[in-house]
């Protein structure tokens, strides 16, 4: 401003579709959201609290606005009686939060039940399994909400087996949930998934699990945004943190519009983390791409032709997974792997890969028009597990990310077991791995990171499709 006053608003930046945040040295500030279906039919935002516009003071700090920040600050406000002040570089849930496919599973992380037992051992496994149907308990109870309405979809979740050769570990992962976890799974054949479920021609069968619910996006973190601010948070957008010193116990975020002042700082950026945030999160997480495209609404002949009743979470057993649904405007919604750098992100191969994934699995889809093609960055940690933490006991930094593409559900868990680090609130969950540990480091093969994502990118393909 030319008398060195600051602004009340920001001026609004355009979506940057080439976006990297291994390569860029931020987010941006106050960039609009990516042309996401979620945000092309969630209607107006709610309302937010603008810039930060003066030197403030608060009692802790969140940066990110996504589902985590938003459920760490409900928690904070809600069962501590702190007033979070939460900082977002851009719009309202700008990253994840808008780019994902809405749909909430029993699980956090990449690694199944069976990798968990491998892992930790079958004791810290059933902690594991109870952490994450507390948590999906969590979700249900956030979403029933009056100021959450996100247009949930019940019925479970369907993994549906994309060869025949993978079924066998299907049925092995069915015992092991039953068994060891007393979990109500079932495995569908071939001919009852597409008589009562859906006529995936890929599919040899599935793995039902009951607890899977898809949600619109977007409306999701509107709700969480509504009753974030009706507890008494405060939601900064288009305030980048452009500077971080510690002096003492103390905190000083650098804003464009002022200094924010705190003791404690919690962390919620996932995989849009600024490779200079803080070095207790530079390069924790490996930020994987990921493309989803929605259609035009389907016709009643190509319904029936798909044959899909259920309009629950829909994903498949590729390791380069493709996850999708139903829409309940009868649109069809699928997702999977896309560009390896943000340069290359817009190249239309990514998109065509994901045309090729549909028609495979829906025939009468092939060459459909679309109406929507976005992609978004996905916070896969290095061991392919999340991490709630406080990585220096000394210093009252805390972090919760890396859910690898399943954070929908447990990113609200995660901002309540945050909010319980920051007042100092220790369960015996907290024993567990995700709570003990911080987000590892890939050391000396740091810089090497996407030339092994290329070449894992080809044994994928060969191990899904070929061997």
């Amino acid at each position: 401003m030319p008398d060195g006053s600051i602004p009340l608003t920001w001026p609004k930046s355009s979506y940057d579709p080439k976006y990297d945040p291994i390569l860029d040295a931020g987010p941006g500030h106050n960039r609009d959201f990516a042309p996401t279906y979620w945000i092309g039919t969630a209607g107006p935002a709610p309302d937010d609290d603008g810039p930060v516009t003066a030197d403030i003071e608060a009692d802790v700090v969140v940066i990110g606005s996504g589902y985590t920040g938003l459920s760490t600050a409900i928690h904070l406000a809600k069962d501590h009686g702190m007033k979070p002040v939460v900082l977002e570089a851009n719009t309202v849930a700008w990253g994840c939060s808008t780019r994902n496919g809405g749909q909430a599973q029993i699980s956090s992380g990449r690694l199944k039940r069976s990798q968990w037992i491998k892992r930790w051992g079958v004791d810290v496994a059933r902690g594991m399994h109870r952490e994450v149907s507390e948590a999906f308990e969590l979700f249900e109870d956030l979403i029933a909400d009056d100021d959450v309405q996100c247009d949930p979809q019940p019925g479970g979740h369907y993994y549906i087996a994309h060869r025949d050769k993978v079924m066998d570990g299907l049925k092995n992962e069915c015992r092991v949930l039953n068994d060891t976890f007393g979990y109500g799974a079932k495995i569908l054949s071939r001919e009852e998934l597409h008589e009562n479920h859906v006529r995936d021609q890929e599919a040899a069968g599935a793995l039902w699990e009951p607890d899977g619910t898809c949600v619109h996006a977007a409306k999701l973190a509107y709700g969480y945004l509504r009753m974030a601010r009706r507890l008494g948070a405060k939601v900064h957008t288009a305030s980048p943190v452009m500077g971080w010193q510690q002096r003492g116990e103390w905190h000083y975020l650098r804003t464009p519009g002022g200094i924010v002042k705190t003791r404690s700082v919690a962390i919620a950026t996932a995989g849009y983390t600024p490779v200079g945030l803080h070095k207790r999160t530079k390069h924790r997480l490996m930020p994987i791409l990921s493309n989803s495209m929605v259609t035009r609404p389907l016709t009643k002949a190509e319904l029936d032709e798909c044959g899909i009743q259920v309009k629950s979470p829909l994903t498949d057993t590729r390791t380069l997974r493709h996850y999708y649904r139903l829409l309940p405007d009868n649109r069809v919604q699928i997702g999977s792997r896309s560009a390896v750098t943000g340069r290359d992100a817009e190249n239309d191969k990514h998109l065509q890969l994901l045309r090729k994934g549909l028609a495979r699995k829906f025939p009468a889809l092939d060459g459909i028009s679309l109406d929507y093609s976005w992609w978004g960055w996905v916070d896969v940690s290095h061991d392919m597990m999340p991490r709630i933490f406080q990585p220096d006991p000394q210093s009252r930094i805390f972090y919760a990310m890396g859910y690898g593409g399943n954070g929908v559900m447990y990113s609200a868990q995660a901002g309540r077991r945050m909010a319980q680090l920051v007042a100092g609130q220790k369960t015996e969950a907290f024993d567990l791995p995700i709570f003990t540990s911080p987000l590892p480091g890939h050391g000396p093969l740091t810089p090497f990171r996407r030339m092994g994502q290329r070449i894992a990118y080809v044994w994928y393909h060969l191990k899904d499709e070929v061997i």
